[in-house]
């Protein structure tokens, strides 16, 4: 993700708990193992032989059948053993990558010089204050401040009197990361909210890469924190309206945040009145405020006086979810219930309104369908508007209506119904994300729009006139970069890159003569296909390269997906992809069932006792980039991330000879004896995504995809790169240790001396680096595909 994302989020950032049917089949070994291995032109290994971890014999038995795990004994991470088997595969992964110091070097130089010295965001208005972010030029990590906007007259001026502001329009610095990383050694602020009166600031803090959180509290106006105030382990947060009190969210020992409280400030935290408790593992609690601020919603708390306790919108289903906002004395209300005797039989999210009175009764006043194609995704509201997001055939949109709606809502409507205005968006935009968009009151709505063609562009669009303005585009440099052929940014004339939302495209294109959006698209080709899985399913699959230096059925190329937890695939700017693309690589981005861009049905149709369809789908999409000529068949390389490489993982094991070289980073990878055991942290809540092997069905399920538990005997096998953190919490360090060494165990010996793990002694499931760290991670990870490849002179 591009920084600017990075900066333009990081106020409202949030912790996520997640490792981000057919017939059940078997693997089995590929082929015999052959004294001459079949991979043309391996990678060199060093002369040292890898790491040969001790073996501990232990037997697993589940539903009658037993299986040894002779690595079973790396998951205790208290035994030394483990630490200095982890420092060995360092030391080997050093002497592997010796002979790419060099070529490192050349990378980190080319995607550094592209990032310009200072990022910033532009300045957001949240009542009398103008809030941003930057990264100072030479710094690793983001500064947040703001100040105070004295130009506005009239009804500000009120504003400045009954908040006693009468301080200078200079920089107040709120919180510096770079401080608190000089300090502890590695920072990591999880959640950060500014009080609604702006007197205080409560953030989140990681010291350690554990992901167990320390809540802090500060004074903005002395700069003082209170060690009082700290709680350890609070997760979410959420200030009342008149910022007399904070609600937060505890996490329990497995890191499960599980119960809410409330804070009153000027008390010790020993006084924290506790709101509401939940007591069923299986379930986590997550807490945030209505827009107007009235409201805290994990049911619904007048934010105001707490003690009053709680409203209940309807009793829990499993599956079923609510996203509740206020309006006027409305709730408006995203969910995807089951609709009684609905004449819709659609899946996926859709909106209902409700009088705050008759919330605990459930009777919703009005029910806002989506429209044929279209799946409803998420909402914000304001004082007179109510945004809606969509996916269209898995294109991103998104439109205002007006409030409060003057319609008498007796039969259900569409959003067409309703007179929305679609904002205008580039034709070629994979990713929409939000702005902060504090202010309840501001008719301006903040947009992050990016492609892999498109740098970051920031846009306000005013839903009063129906016009928009961008605000910012994120700056490439690449003028001193030798690889690079970006030449300076080029405005695009044509009309027709604007997205038509809408069939009517008049309005869309309002202001448009003004305004324009930045491509690269006269230099790099972005192209969305559909892949036939081998069930018929059509899969997108996003295509981007060189029009100058890719060359048909001869480049290489990186597959890239995630499909897990409905989460959308990460389609945006990316310049360190320059130095694939510029060097003929075709970079490729699969939307693989279980991931989102469908809607809830794509996403279930890719998880339980269905996550085979999403380890197809991207067999298919590999097979789709070599049979069509993008990518040369033997120079094919995948990478997946956390929950992503079990796909990846499962997907080698099925079909060995497809990938060349792949990376694996912080993988959850040995899926069975993970979910089998009930005490790490997440694996109560992940049976709901891949299943509770304690039942039959489901232990089929996971035990024939498991990647640790399908890897093919004498198999040759890819190049792989494996990352690790000693601290991460979400996916154990010993998941990808135990996998390198069955590995090394049972594939070709000539092919698992590639196989390579580097593990980092600090940091956690995200990493440790910043700004400039990032990059010089990626060139580690181009570096090793390259070597993989044998083109590390090329």
């Amino acid at each position: 993700m591009a920084l600017f994302r990075a900066l333009a989020h990081s106020k409202n950032t949030t912790l996520t708990l997640t490792r981000s049917c057919r017939t059940i089949i078997t693997f089995t070994p590929s082929s015999s193992f052959s004294s001459a291995c079949r991979r043309r032109n391996p990678s060199p290994a060093p002369p040292q032989a890898p790491p040969s971890p001790k073996k501990v014999p232990f037997t697993v038995s589940v539903h009658g059948k037993k299986w040894q795990d002779p690595y079973h004994w790396m998951s205790n991470t208290d035994d030394p053993n483990l630490l200095d088997h982890l420092n060995r595969e360092n030391s080997y992964a050093d002497a592997f990558m010796a002979d790419t110091v060099e070529l490192r070097s050349v990378l980190s130089s080319e995607m550094k010089a592209r990032l310009p010295p200072t990022v910033l965001t532009p300045p957001e208005r949240w009542g009398p204050w103008l809030y941003y972010q930057y990264i100072p030029e030479g710094k690793e990590y983001p500064v947040l401040c703001r100040r105070l906007e004295t130009k506005r007259t009239g009804w500000m001026k009120n504003v400045f009197l009954h908040y006693g502001m009468t301080r200078s329009k200079r920089e107040e610095i709120l919180l510096d990361w770079n401080e608190l990383a000089e300090k502890y050694g590695y920072v990591n602020v999880g959640t950060c909210r500014v009080s609604p009166d702006h007197n205080y600031l409560a953030y989140t803090l990681d010291i350690s890469g554990g992901e167990r959180f320390t809540l802090q509290i500060k004074d903005l106006r002395s700069g003082l924190i209170d060690p009082k105030l700290e709680v350890y382990g609070a997760v979410s947060l959420a200030w009342a309206q008149d910022a007399s009190y904070l609600f937060y969210t505890l996490s329990d020992e497995n890191q499960r945040p599980y119960r809410v409280l409330c804070r009153r400030l000027g008390y010790d935290h020993e006084d924290d009145l506790a709101v509401f408790t939940e007591n069923n593992s299986s379930f986590c609690v997550d807490i945030t405020s209505t827009k107007d601020g009235k409201f805290i919603t994990v049911y619904v708390i007048d934010s105001v006086n707490p003690s009053n306790g709680l409203q209940k919108i309807c009793n829990r289903t499993s599956g079923v979810q609510y996203f509740v906002e206020h309006h006027s004395g409305l709730f408006y209300i995203l969910t995807n219930a089951p609709i009684p005797d609905a004449e819709w039989s659609g899946q996926g999210y859709y909106l209902v309104r409700s009088r705050i009175e008759d919330v605990e009764s459930a009777k919703f006043q009005s029910i806002i369908l989506p429209d044929k194609d279209t799946s409803l995704c998420d909402m914000d509201i304001f004082n007179g508007y109510l945004v809606l997001f969509f996916t269209k055939k898995g294109l991103p949109l998104l439109c205002s209506l007006n409030l409060p709606m003057q319609i008498d809502f007796k039969h259900q409507v569409y959003i067409q119904d309703l007179k929305p205005w679609y904002f205008p968006l580039p034709s070629n935009t994979c990713s929409v994300s939000p702005g902060s968009n504090h202010d309840f009151l501001n008719m301006v709505y903040r947009v992050v729009l990016s492609s892999p063609v498109m740098p970051d562009v920031i846009v306000d669009y005013d839903m009063s006139r129906h016009t928009y303005s961008i605000v910012h585009q994120e700056e490439v440099n690449c003028d001193s970069v030798g690889q690079s052929c970006i030449p300076t940014f080029v405005l695009n004339k044509n009309k027709s890159k604007i997205q038509e939302a809408h069939g009517d495209n008049k309005e869309c294109a309002t202001n448009f003569n003004s305004q324009r959006w930045k491509d690269f698209s006269h230099v790099y080709c972005c192209q969305r296909e559909e892949v036939i899985s081998d069930d018929g399913v059509r899969v997108p699959l996003t295509i981007v390269y060189s029009r100058e230096s890719w060359k048909k059925g001869q480049s290489p190329g990186l597959l890239v997906s995630y499909g897990a937890y409905g989460e959308d695939l990460d389609k945006s700017w990316c310049s360190d992809h320059l130095s694939l693309l510029d060097r003929g690589w075709v970079v490729a981005f699969a939307d693989v069932r279980g991931g989102g861009g469908g809607g809830p049905s794509w996403h279930k149709s890719g998880s339980g006792l269905n996550k085979l369809n999403s380890i197809f789908d991207f067999v298919s999409c590999g097979n789709y980039l070599v049979n069509e000529g993008y990518v040369q068949s033997d120079l094919l390389s995948a990478i997946g991330w956390s929950a992503g490489c079990l796909l990846v993982g499962a997907a080698m094991n099925m079909h060995p000879q497809l990938f060349r070289a792949v990376i694996l980073k912080v993988p959850f990878l040995d899926v069975c004896n993970t979910l089998l055991d009930p005490s790490l942290p997440l694996t109560i809540l992940d049976y709901e995504e891949f299943g509770n092997p304690q039942i039959q069905s489901n232990f089929d399920s996971i035990f024939s995809y498991s990647p640790y538990d399908n890897i093919p005997h004498s198999s040759c096998f890819p190049s792989v790169l494996v990352t690790a953190a000693v601290n991460d919490s979400r996916v154990g360090v010993w998941e990808g240790a135990k996998w390198v060494a069955k590995v090394r165990d049972s594939t070709c010996p000539h092919c698992s001396q590639t196989v390579i793990m580097k593990t980092s002694m600090i940091g956690g499931h995200f990493g440790e680096g910043g700004h400039y760290a990032q990059c010089d991670e990626t060139a580690y990870e181009y570096a090793f595909l390259m070597k993989a490849f044998g083109i590390l002179n090329e």
